[in-house]
């Protein structure tokens, strides 16, 4: 249709046109095959021939060329060079992108772009030297097909990970120089808009999600005893500042907190305000959504560094099998179509203390329960919950800093009715969260301080009351207990007499047996005589 041979191209201006319609519709042609193929073929699948058509026809091939395959894992672990370039790549925006990335959550201020790294090719340039970044994937033969949820979420089925390419009489530049440039860069990103993550850990078969965890809570807001308060602020930045000590002690650089108490007394807000004051990520490990103890250390490998992983409800959230059984657990809260919770306690307690615990740093762990006397012991033991705080009712400190936050009173604004309100509190067992709602009901502090008297007394009333029905039933107990111990000795002396008249009995009877045989033989000596 198209002639090779240059003699045999058209030289007459008719010859020129019917050349020109036959190669307009042959284009046609081509473009109506490629939206049909678009349409049919799934957006996924595009995607990755995309990335293998980039891969073949923009990748420089020759032998002088290196590439450098950056993997997002390493085993179990993540990959901290993959982080950094996602970061630095991200950033990268230039005038030739013909595809970026626009997001905004709720909590953010301003709209985010950031370049759109699948499928294309990212031509970076460090000292004249020229680079080709590329976002690939290939198929993840290790993922589990049997997971129902694996099979529905195709993006597990892919792993994606990173090629550099550059020529190789640059190696020990771009290794030496290039790279830290990325991670500075990387670092620098981060920081100028370090956000707050709280991660979610996978439910089963599923990966793991993340959201900005923007939580107002800090140490000036959270409503509990001064000194307490001063005590954890102490102990975390202690350990903040000995990376060195633990490294010299041979202990790895963790820290574990025990918090323990009533429903309502700041257990979480206690939580968000070590996250901010530390300024650390939060994962939240749902142990309902473990089902054994491969699958908790590979959670648990997720979590980066600098966090705080927190287990909330321990008591409660799912029975852990103890070290010493050999029955499986089952969980708490049942879900359907999910299999039963096979992991033990020793698989938790060596993430703890034992041999996975040097897989990481800086990181602190938080165990929450409502009833620590639940707990098994081996989780008290010393070396794995270093701290045991207390977060019980409120106190007339914490109600003072709770005034401070909501009403604004404080020693240099002072109510009439706080004296009144801290001497209630000091007799009542009524927790923070109760006097934060109460203190919410209105903006005029008359009103509210008025209304929190009135809920006190009659929260004072409705625990004497309690306390007197407990104490009744207890002397009720007590005294069914002494009648039945009174009852089971009269019976037992009833029966020890029984016992005896019986063996007396008993014994007459033998007595009168062995008379009866003397006698008989008697007679039958006379008789014998007389004949």
């Amino acid at each position: 249709m198209f002639p090779l041979n240059p003699k045999q191209i058209p030289t007459s201006v008719s010859s020129l046109f019917s050349a020109y319609a036959s190669f307009t519709a042959f284009m046609m042609l081509v473009r109506t095959v490629v939206k049909e193929l678009k349409d049919l073929i799934p957006l996924k699948v595009r995607s990755y021939i995309y990335s293998k058509l980039e891969y073949y026809l923009f990748t420089p091939t020759p032998n002088d060329h290196l590439t450098l395959v950056i993997n997002k894992n390493i085993g179990m672990a993540l990959n901290e060079v993959y982080e950094k370039v996602e970061v630095y790549l991200g950033a990268k925006i230039t005038p030739s992108d013909k595809r970026l990335v626009l997001s905004k959550t709720n909590k953010q201020k301003t709209v985010s772009l950031a370049i759109e790294k699948r499928g294309q090719v990212v031509i970076d340039t460090f000292d004249d030297i020229e680079l080709w970044w590329r976002y690939l994937a290939k198929q993840n033969k290790s993922k589990n097909k049997q997971s129902p949820a694996s099979a529905a979420d195709d993006e597990e089925e892919l792993e994606w990970f990173f090629e550099l390419t550059f020529n190789e009489k640059h190696r020990a530049k771009v290794i030496d120089s290039y790279m830290p440039h990325v991670f500075a860069q990387a670092d620098s990103i981060q920081q100028g808009k370090r956000v707050l993550k709280l991660y979610s850990s996978a439910t089963y078969g599923s990966p793991r999600s993340s959201i900005d965890l923007v939580h107002p809570a800090t140490f000036d807001t959270v409503a509990m005893d001064p000194e307490l308060k001063k005590m954890i602020i102490d102990d975390l930045d202690r350990f903040i500042k000995r990376r060195e000590l633990y490294k010299k002690v041979g202990k790895a650089w963790k820290r574990g907190y025990l918090l323990y108490g009533p429903p309502g007394t700041g257990k979480s807000s206690l939580i968000a305000a070590m996250a901010n004051y530390l300024q650390f990520d939060i994962f939240d490990l749902e142990l309902s959504n473990v089902y054994s103890n491969s699958d908790l250390r590979k959670v648990l490998m997720s979590t980066s560094n600098r966090s705080i992983l927190v287990i909330e409800d321990i008591d409660c959230s799912v029975k852990i099998d103890n070290r010493e059984s050999v029955q499986p657990s089952i969980p708490c809260r049942t879900s359907v179509s999910t299999p039963a919770t096979k992991f033990t306690l020793s698989g938790l307690l060596n993430f703890i203390d034992g041999l996975w615990s040097c897989c990481g740093d800086e990181r602190i762990i938080v165990f929450t329960t409502n009833h620590k006397d639940k707990l098994d012991p081996a989780l008290l033991r010393p070396g794995r919950m270093d701290v045991h705080i207390l977060l019980s009712y409120c106190t007339p400190s914490a109600f003072r800093t709770l005034a401070s936050n909501y009403l604004g009173i404080h020693e240099s604004n002072p109510h009439h009715l706080c004296g009144e309100i801290e001497s209630l509190i000091e007799s009542t067992e009524v927790t923070p969260a109760a006097v934060a709602g109460e203190l919410m009901k209105s903006d005029d502090a008359d009103v509210v301080l008025e209304g929190l008297v009135k809920f006190l007394k009659e929260k004072k009333a409705a625990n004497d009351k309690i306390k007197l029905e407990q104490a009744k039933r207890a002397w009720e107990e007590g005294n069914k207990k002494a009648e039945l111990e009174g009852t089971n000795k009269q019976e037992k002396q009833e029966r020890d007499s029984s016992l005896e008249e019986l063996e007396g009995r008993s014994h007459n009877l033998i007595r009168g047996k062995a008379m009866f045989s003397r006698l008989s033989s008697q007679v039958d000596q006379l008789c014998t005589f007389s004949v």
